[in-house]
């Protein structure tokens, strides 16, 4: 893919909400092959595992294949995001921003990795006003708590999390 603006969209998409999908639609239009880099992480207790995750977000992003000349594609990772970067050859990490918190976390880490690989650059898209305040973690506590969490996420994923919150109050 030689020659290709090829980017990163990393995350642990522990739910792939509608914010996550608006950030990676509108990422199709400055970039020729974006990664959605899903995160292995041990610090976090996700509800879905990353099989789970990863054929979720495949699922999500299907209608999106090829949009703007874009192709998407979903690797997993572990470990240092840079060295990720660096071996899928990209370029660019694209982050979204929903809130002044979130700039400030993600300045701090723009910083970073600049210094780890100042020939990768960091692109921000802000959040769509529609999307600014969800939340994956948000989105898991509402449907634990039995709430309605259909307006955040996609329907397959809504039933998925409903599913999940059953298959943990079994086991409780």
């Amino acid at each position: 893919m030689s020659g290709k603006r090829i980017a990163v969209y990393p995350g642990t998409f522990d739910p792939m909400t509608n914010g996550h999908m608006d950030i990676i639609s509108r990422a199709t239009r400055i970039t020729d092959h974006l990664i959605i880099g899903m995160a292995i992480n041990p610090s976090k207790s996700p509800m879905f595992s990353l099989e789970e995750r990863t054929a979720m977000v495949t699922d999500e992003i299907a209608p999106l294949q090829g949009r703007h000349g874009c192709t998407l594609e979903v690797v997993t990772f572990e470990g240092l995001l840079m060295h990720f970067v660096t071996k899928v050859n990209a370029t660019m990490i694209v982050r979204g921003l929903r809130a002044v918190s979130d700039f400030e976390f993600e300045f701090q880490m723009t910083g970073m990795n600049a210094h780890l690989n100042s020939e990768v650059e960091t692109v921000f898209l802000m959040a769509s006003e529609r999307h600014q305040f969800i939340a994956s973690s948000l989105v898991k506590e509402i449907a634990r708590l039995d709430g309605e969490v259909k307006s955040f996420v996609s329907a397959p994923i809504s039933e998925a999390l409903k599913k999940r919150v059953i298959e943990e109050q079994a086991a409780k």
